[in-house]
């Protein structure tokens, strides 16, 4: 069965600097993203209940976007964090791109909003 890519985007009050920290590093990500995160260069391991999962940085524009490539990803497949301004209210908009089977991405939205209002609580902001 073929992974088809979707995006989801939040409403994040946060300055776009601040956000990309807390989606570009270790300690950032394992206040919201991960359970843990090490970090080694350009490559980062998620540990979520105790399992390891390897992901490379492989294009990142800072405060831009970040995009990683996880290790039990398919080729092509890739997670991006994606910050954008509204030129309309200046608010921050992150925007997450990511790959699933087609019956899961309603609970993937499910666990990507459950995530989120982790990080809009982190960074000082709520939805």
């Amino acid at each position: 069965m073929t992974r088809i890519k979707y995006t989801v985007d939040y409403l994040i009050k946060s300055s776009p600097t601040i956000l990309f920290d807390f989606l570009s590093t270790a300690s950032g990500l394992s206040q919201w993203f991960a359970d843990h995160v090490d970090e080694n260069t350009d490559e980062l391991v998620f540990y979520w209940e105790g399992y390891p999962e390897k992901a490379t940085i492989i294009d990142a524009v800072r405060p831009e976007f970040i995009r990683f490539e996880m290790e039990s990803g398919e080729d092509d497949e890739y997670l991006e964090f994606k910050i954008e301004k509204s030129e309309v209210t200046s608010d921050t908009i992150l925007i997450i791109t990511d790959f699933a089977d087609k019956a899961d991405i309603p609970d993937q939205k499910k666990l990507w909003d459950s995530q989120i209002k982790t990080l809009t609580n982190r960074v000082g902001g709520s939805n």
